[in-house]
């Protein structure tokens, strides 16, 4: 159940990304979260705290609700 929470929050975070025509590595700048670790979340891979999904919100503009939508 996490597995498939964890790789839908990285599915919405990388549409967004995407929306916004963002690399890995500027959203990695705007939010000083590595581009590794930005990979991982997007793909589901690692667990990540509140206080990055919250930054990755903000650098993306968008409300935390659009990430975590369908959970």
């Amino acid at each position: 159940m996490i597995n498939e929470q964890l790789k839908l929050i990285g599915i919405n975070i990388k549409a967004e990304r995407l929306k916004k025509n963002l690399s890995q590595e500027q959203l990695a700048e705007m939010t000083n979260i590595s581009i590794p670790t930005i990979s991982l979340i997007e793909t589901g891979k690692q667990n990540t705290s509140i206080l990055n999904i919250l930054e990755i919100a903000s650098a993306l503009g968008v409300d935390v609700n659009t990430l975590v939508e369908g959970i």
